[in-house]
Parts: C-alpha cells; structure tokens; sequence
C-alpha cells in the first residue's frame, strides 16, 4: 500500500507550536508567528515518527506531500524529516502549473492523509475535496485535523484503508 502523507501541519509543524493546544497552533499560524517561517526548525507533531514507522514496518510505502515549490524548502523538509528519523520517502512537490491535485494522481497512492487546513482556509485549501470522481474513487482519502497529529489513525493498514472517505 502506498500513502502519500501531506507534512506540513499532518506530521509536522513550526517548532513554537510545542506545548501548545491544536487552537493555540492554528491561532500562530494565523498571527505568523515567525517560527512558521522556519522550515528548517519544523517538529514532528505529537508521535508521528512512530505512526509512519509503524506503518513502513507493516509494508506500507510512504510519499510525503511538501506544500513548497520552491527546491531549497523541499530540502528542508527532506532534512526535518531525516533528523527526526521518519522512514525514508521521496519528498515530493507541486511542479510548475500543477496544483496538488494534479501532484497526487500523478503520484497514485491508496490513501491520502492530510489536515483540514483550519489556520488557511478550509476545504478550498484541501487535496481530496479536489480530486475528480475518478481521482476520490481510486484513492482513499483520510483527513485530520490540523496540528492534531496522526497519532489516532489505525496501525493496521487494512484498517487504515477502511477509515478512509471516498465518493
């Protein structure tokens, strides 16, 4: 099973977001608080290296979704990422005139995982909500919420692939 699991703020998030509340993580994000800026000091949220391990170890290939375009931010992400030790995954990103959309059927995983995106405008800002008919009815769509962790989502990965959304 392959999953493509979207960073930032599904499995990781600005560093000043420790310690504080999902609200109080939406609320910086709002504020900019300048650490959201900060790529390279980007944390896991709650225990999502041992999810995504988990996972890797049950058979799954991981993708990670960056939200940058730009290659130098991709690589930060690539860095937080191997720093905190996630399992090893191509960190892939939204290429000229591609939206993420378009990233995703190009990437054709079975589940996609990411956040409501709160702290940015919802349901217009989500992959899944955007996928075409065919896109939702071949690729499982799973959403948490934002800076809320992955932590809750089953360990199984056929139970994984159940708790999904499709159309």
């Amino acid at each position: 099973m392959k999953i493509a699991l979207f960073l930032h703020g599904t499995a990781i998030m600005h560093s000043s977001g420790l310690g504080h509340t999902r609200e109080e993580r939406v609320e910086q994000v709002r504020q900019r608080d300048p650490s959201v800026k900060d790529y390279a000091g980007y944390i896991p949220i709650e225990n999502a290296v041992a999810k995504v391990r988990d996972w890797e170890r049950r058979g799954a290939e991981i993708v990670y979704l960056s939200s940058h375009r730009r290659p130098e931010n991709v690589a930060k992400d690539a860095a937080v990422l191997e720093h905190f030790d996630f399992p090893a995954g191509p960190v892939l990103f939204r290429q000229s005139g591609e939206g993420y959309a378009e990233l995703v059927l190009r990437v054709m995983p079975d589940v996609l995982i990411e956040d409501d995106c709160e702290s940015i405008g919802g349901e217009a800002e989500m992959i899944y909500p955007h996928l075409s008919g065919e896109g939702q009815a071949r690729i499982g769509g799973i959403v948490v919420r934002e800076f809320g962790g992955i932590d809750d989502l089953p360990d199984d990965l056929r139970a994984l692939r159940r708790s999904t959304t499709r159309s």
